[in-house]
């Protein structure tokens, strides 16, 4: 008779949970929206950030990649601060930081400015991320943690979606500064819904009781080295250079140190032990690897459809937004057969799909109309879909819940790392192909090959004396500038095909991960 009070209460209990657990998911959603939102917002404003700065086109860059590498340093202490602060407090600071450096970045007056709040940006970002990732697979029972992960990837996935569209129209009709005021509203929002549903399990306070900083300064040191070597490399020459020589030899002990300093501690600001799991291990690498190259095209795509096709911002936003509507659609389809069918053939499945549509892009020129450039990059988001949701949730969910937050946080650091790392290599690439390919090109342009060239097509004879009236050296000028223009086209190409390799290369790489157990929550074997 006891019981009969407990089992008639159950049903409105698990409705209560169940309808709470939504409401969380789509609280820390709204918190990771505005976050890779600001990500892919600044693209396809980035020539005209450079322009209002007086930037070149590698110091714009560091618009991108310095909110990134703050990304990438804080994303591996959030497993710390929220055992030592309380994940729901340390949440809540990073989207208040966020706002307030985003109201902060728009009135920036010049480029360093604007960088170092791009940087507290990404140090109240970085953060939101991985705690996102730990809320939500704790919040849903295992047999619903892939379900969890695709509503986690859809708010990953709106940011991209929005993020050019909205920048374009923005740059387009008012000012690139309006690109980082939108935060403020989706922030305080993503803000009071936190404060009021998200709660801490009562394993978060650990009880720790002092900081790693020695692990943490060898963190910054290292990473922060390398990604300023990367990006200042083409300007300085490379190894060539004596900056660049010691920024990689810094860099590389500051990491050395750092993995050192982990491993002998006994709290350390990034668990490296969590690695000893075979499957967490292996996914964190190649999930690195596809970022590499998806990073790249979020920067490449925008570029090329400004500098090479003459789009305006709101254009080339719509283009970069079409291959977020592949993800869309292919994260959705994930998330329902994760539980059905081997999760590693959706990952290779994915990396074929993804490689095809870049590798339709090795075949751009400077006539491609905008279908052409946009289907490829459906092809890739598909693919991006597959692969992401699949490989996350057999990574994470190999790992125990009280190592949750740590591996969540490690495998954001180096996925982020891989992704401003593809775009500082990729961007120096366009950089030194187009000079070498300009070099190859100017090397056949001279008026006695235009003067054959018009005898052997007589139809355009009369166009090029026409051209040619004003003097043969002003119509060189004018073919120069064409010469210019191809060899970028050619350099984007190279570009193009590296990322089309990549994605071959790891297909076959993802039978080397564990099958997931009979359902996604089920811890994998070590």
């Amino acid at each position: 008779m006891a019981a009969a009070p407990s089992e008639s209460s159950s049903p409105p209990q698990q409705s209560a949970a169940a309808s709470n657990k939504w409401i969380i998911a789509v609280a820390v959603m709204l918190a990771t929206i505005m976050e890779v939102l600001d990500t892919t917002i600044a693209n396809v404003a980035l020539l005209h950030i450079r322009g209002s700065l007086s930037a070149g086109v590698d110091e714009a860059a560091w618009v991108l990649t310095s909110y990134i590498i703050a990304n990438a340093i804080v994303i591996p202490l959030t497993g710390w601060a929220g055992a030592y602060f309380g994940r729901k407090r340390f949440f809540t600071f990073s989207i208040l930081l966020f706002v307030g450096s985003s109201f902060a970045a728009g009135a920036a007056p010049n480029l360093p400015t604007l960088i170092v709040f791009r940087v507290l940006q990404g140090l109240g970002g970085g953060a939101m991320m991985p705690m996102s990732q730990a809320i939500l697979m704790e919040t849903f029972p295992p047999q619903e943690q892939a379900v969890a992960m695709s509503v986690w990837g859809l708010g990953m996935m709106l940011g991209p979606v929005m993020g050019p569209m909205l920048g374009g129209w923005i740059t387009d009709n008012y000012s690139w500064r309006w690109i980082f005021y939108i935060n403020v509203p989706i922030g305080l929002l993503a803000a009071t819904m936190v404060t009021m549903f998200v709660h801490d399990p009562a394993y978060v306070r650990r009880g720790i009781k002092r900081i790693d900083w020695w692990g943490l300064g060898y963190l910054v040191i290292g990473v922060s080295c390398i990604q300023i070597m990367l990006d200042k490399g083409e300007r300085l020459d490379w190894f060539n250079s004596e900056t660049i020589n010691l920024l990689t030899a810094v860099g590389t002990v500051g990491v050395m140190l750092f993995i050192i300093q982990e491993l002998r501690t006994a709290e350390p600001v990034v668990d490296l032990r969590v690695l000893n799991n075979r499957t967490f291990a292996v996914g964190t690498v190649f999930t690195t690897i596809v970022m590499f190259a998806m990073y790249g095209t979020y920067v490449l795509i925008p570029l090329y459809c400004q500098q090479i096709a003459g789009y305006t911002p709101l254009i080339a936003g719509f283009v970069l937004s079409i291959q977020s509507f592949g993800t869309l659609a292919s994260i959705m389809v994930a998330g329902r057969l994760f539980n059905l069918i081997d999760a590693r053939i959706m990952v290779a499945v994915g990396c074929l799909i993804a490689g095809f549509g870049t590798w339709s892009m090795a075949h751009f020129n400077a006539q491609i109309d905008f279908w052409n450039i946009a289907l490829p990059g459906l092809y890739r988001g598909i693919g991006s879909g597959l692969i992401f949701i699949p490989m996350t949730t057999l990574s994470l969910s190999a790992v125990s819940k009280e190592e949750m937050a740590t591996a969540s946080g490690l495998f954001n650091m180096v996925r982020t790392i891989g992704g401003s790392i593809g775009i500082a290599i990729l961007v120096a690439m366009v950089s030194s192909h187009s000079q070498m390919h300009q070099t190859y090109l100017s090397q056949n342009v001279d008026a006695f090959r235009l003067h054959t060239w018009s005898r052997s097509y007589p139809a355009a004879a009369g166009e090029i004396r026409e051209l040619t009236r004003h003097g043969s050296a002003s119509f060189l000028g004018m073919v120069y500038q064409e010469v210019q223009r191809q060899a970028v086209v050619l350099a984007f190409v190279d570009d193009f095909r590296l990322i089309a390799y990549i994605f071959f290369f790891l297909t076959p790489l993802a039978f080397v991960m564990r099958k997931q157990a009979a359902h996604s929550g089920a811890p994998a074997a070590h």
